[in-house]
């Protein structure tokens, strides 16, 4: 067990346990202890581990919810953290693999997941066609502030190339970086809401800590960007995908990549992904992933010939894992295939690709909360 990280808001903190090597664990609640002077607290326990020589032993989180974590060698082979707590709501507990880590969510009795003023009908999800046509939830319907901040994600970065290019010295994490910064800056100067990119230069942050950025950022949107890839470079067209167990083979493996994992990882992990997506909006989500699919493939198909939807789909993406509101993971073009990596090194398409993406997310955002939508009026020319 090497190290320890954290990010936290008022109402929510993720907390995650870094491991060399995978091993089996447990976690369990303790009440408090008033006689012993203890808080209530919450433990995990790695099996078969020893405490790494440079680990610190306690580290201060001291928000509205936690105290701290401390770690220690419980027995010879077993290594407990225990994180104390303040005040919370309810809180979840599962790991990812390559690297091996445990991640730990905590909400508080004001986080996004019990945000709901009225009860509403029981979404009918986890098995759904994408296929079929998505009305607005009950949910959506009660947003009142609309959509306010939106967190765009450029994918990999730093040591992770992503998929490389069919043309020598191209890489995923350079395109998806500008077509980020791009997007992000057409929302500022469209849409009256707040835009944060979880990286701005090429550096290198793990799949947890983007999701992360969204929940302690308070984010009502969550769009990740990456570009396609196939061993037949013959592929291409455009997919968008939301998080939801996965329903075919090539949605397998398009998560195995993005999760830089295997497809056996992301089988193991579709048999507790029904408990990790309680509290996800995985309607919304499907909807905003159908405005965004449809909006690309009609706006780009007007201006180029050879653009093919392959349709919303749904698979276990590691960076969509625990995000409080709807979110989305982009597959814009196949970087493998030479004509589409030809276009997406081309700023023009670039410019297409982002102008698409923000008339989907536009759609979406009137569909969900007309009243709630204002568009920035264009600077008078001087």
């Amino acid at each position: 067990v090497k190290d320890l990280r954290f990010w936290s808001n008022p109402n929510y903190t993720r907390i995650v346990i870094d491991s060399d090597y995978e091993t089996n664990y447990i976690h369990h609640l303790l009440k408090n202890d008033p006689a012993m002077s203890k808080p209530q607290r919450l433990y995990v326990d790695l099996s078969q581990s020893k405490l790494g020589k440079t680990f610190k032993k306690s580290k201060q989180i001291n928000d509205d919810l936690l105290k701290e974590a401390r770690a220690a060698q419980y027995t010879a082979d077993t290594v407990r953290v225990v994180i104390d707590i303040k005040s919370f709501k309810s809180y979840k507990v599962f790991s990812l693999k390559n690297p091996f880590r445990i991640v730990i969510d905590v909400w508080g009795k004001n986080g996004k997941p019990e945000k709901i003023v009225k009860k509403p009908p029981p979404e009918k999800t986890y098995h759904a066609s994408v296929n079929q046509k998505i009305t607005p939830s009950a949910i959506a319907k009660q947003l009142a502030l609309g959509v306010q901040t939106i967190v765009i994600d450029p994918g990999h970065g730093g040591h992770d190339f992503g998929a490389p290019g069919y043309i020598k010295g191209t890489h995923e994490k350079d395109i998806v970086l500008k077509l980020a910064k791009n997007l992000a800056r057409k929302i500022k100067n469209t849409i009256n809401c707040n835009v944060i990119l979880t990286r701005e230069t090429d550096r290198f942050l793990t799949l947890e800590e983007r999701t992360a950025i969204a929940n302690t950022k308070n984010a009502d949107l969550f769009v990740s960007i990456h570009t396609n890839a196939s061993r037949d470079n013959r592929a291409y067209g455009i997919e968008t995908y939301f998080l939801n167990l996965a329903t075919d083979d090539e949605s397998i493996m398009v998560a195995a990549k993005e999760n830089a994992t295997s497809t056996k990882n992301i089988s193991d992990l579709q048999s507790i992904l029904i408990d990790l997506m309680q509290n996800a909006k995985i309607n919304e989500s499907s909807r905003l992933a159908t405005h965004v699919q449809d909006s690309m493939f009609h706006s780009l198909r007007e201006q180029y010939n050879r653009i093919k939807s392959k349709g919303v789909k749904q698979a276990p993406f590691y960076v969509l894992l625990g995000a409080q509101m709807p979110a989305i993971l982009i597959e814009t073009a196949f970087i493998s295939n030479e004509s589409e990596c030809k276009r997406l090194i081309d700023p023009t398409f670039q410019e297409r690709v982002c102008d698409s993406i923000l008339h989907g997310i536009r759609n979406y955002i009137r569909e969900t909360n007309p009243t709630a939508f204002i568009e920035k009026k264009p600077d008078k020319q001087t």
